[in-house]
């Protein structure tokens, strides 16, 4: 029921998504509570009392990757398909170019293709190029699903 229901409505659009590690760190936690309450409860054998699972038994049970990788592998997914858009393509032109104006005081907020940037190394995929622009400089091997 959570992989076919629940992960598809939470993970909606989640390609678009600019992770901090805040959100990362919210999504584990939606997760394990909500394989907490799919696993339920266990009875210690020695006590003979009712438990919580442990994040690593939950890891143990839920055997598929956990929902920060599914997200940052379906981000890197979408990143390749847009490098491969023609450049006329408006989703291409959106991540390309640069918004005129000027730009907010303070710390620069950490942008999708930031992310991008760094899930490379995350992934480790070998030898990839990313250059200033997505137009088709990206050079890489198999992605995750």
């Amino acid at each position: 029921m959570y992989r076919n229901i629940i992960l598809p409505v939470v993970l909606y659009g989640c390609e678009t998504w600019s992770l901090t590690l805040r959100v990362e760190r919210r999504l584990r936690v939606f997760e394990n509570r909500v394989l907490r309450r799919a696993f339920g409860p266990k009875r210690d054998e020695v006590t003979r009392e009712w438990r919580k699972l442990h994040n690593e038994r939950l890891r143990d049970l839920y055997s598929l990757p956990n929902i920060v990788r599914v997200v940052k592998s379906r981000r890197m997914r979408w990143a390749w398909h847009v490098a491969r858009m023609g450049e006329g393509r408006g989703v291409h032109r959106v991540l390309v170019g640069k918004p005129e104006g000027k730009r907010p005081l303070g710390r620069p907020r950490h942008t999708w293709e930031d992310n991008i940037k760094n899930g490379w190394s995350w992934l480790r995929i070998g030898t990839c190029e990313y250059g200033d622009e997505l137009s088709g400089s990206i050079k890489c091997g198999e992605f995750l699903d």
